[in-house]
């Protein structure tokens, strides 16, 4: 196993300056989340970090997104950063009853990329590995017809999966109202198998409890059975990163 996976690595490496560019400077565990999320197909794996590498470049050239960029997606204070799960995986939530469909998608599409790589990087022990992942909760609570964003979440999904590959470990959905079922079988429709696949929607007692059990008690806010404080992404503090991040 071992032995096909250097195979596949070393392969798609090639196949990546064949297309003009290079995966030099990217770690093992970063070009085998896009061969995993390729089927360990190497050309269209290599298609895939190259497409990544040529919007990263456009969306992010500085590298991060910074908050003056986002004011108006910050100012709602919607989104939450946690600390790390049981399994060691940061936990985002969406309070949706916060959020309101975006007039500025540029915008809107910088804020999806700046709590996705904040959230990410809150996995960090000093330098990036490649291979963190990240539990996220969509939180309908409380939310109205003037929340319900269904391209806000098709925009949030589909960046997971073409430019964050193998980066959600789990998707909980919780609270959703019998209004929102249509919305999400038209979200479903955009999302991969893999992706699916990740994504429990919490429907009863039972299946609170193991929500509660696999995400922990400690990192999970007190209003979804935890025992920790909410904390706004913009005030989660990181630890500095050390030199040599994937």
């Amino acid at each position: 196993m071992d032995q096909q996976r250097n195979f596949a690595l070393t392969e798609m490496r090639k196949s990546v300056e064949k297309l003009g560019s290079s995966a030099e400077g990217y770690g093992d565990h970063t070009l085998i989340r896009f061969l995993i999320a390729r089927s360990m197909e190497v050309e269209k794996a290599a298609k895939m970090f190259v497409q990544w590498q040529k919007w990263r470049s456009a969306m992010v050239p500085n590298g991060f997104i910074s908050e003056s960029e986002i004011p108006d997606e910050l100012e709602a204070r919607k989104i939450f950063l946690q600390g790390l799960s049981g399994d060691k995986f940061p936990l985002m939530i969406v309070q949706t009853n916060r959020h309101f469909p975006s007039k500025d998608q540029i915008q809107f599409k910088k804020y999806v990329i700046y709590i996705l790589d904040k959230t990410i990087a809150s996995a960090f022990k000093g330098r990036e590995v490649g291979n963190e992942k990240l539990i996220g909760i969509i939180d309908l609570q409380n939310i109205s017809y003037k929340n319900i964003d269904a391209r806000g979440l098709i925009t949030g999904f589909q960046f997971l999966q073409s430019y964050y590959p193998e980066r959600l470990a789990k998707c909980y959905i919780l609270h959703m109202p019998w209004f929102f079922v249509s919305v999400w079988k038209l979200v479903s429709r955009f999302l991969e198998k893999a992706t699916l696949e990740k994504v429990v929607i919490v429907t009863n007692e039972d299946e609170t409890r193991e929500f509660v059990r696999e995400v922990g008690e400690e990192v999970l806010p007190e209003v979804y059975g935890g025992k920790a404080k909410l904390v706004a992404i913009q005030d989660a503090e990181l630890e500095p990163l050390q030199n040599g991040s994937n």
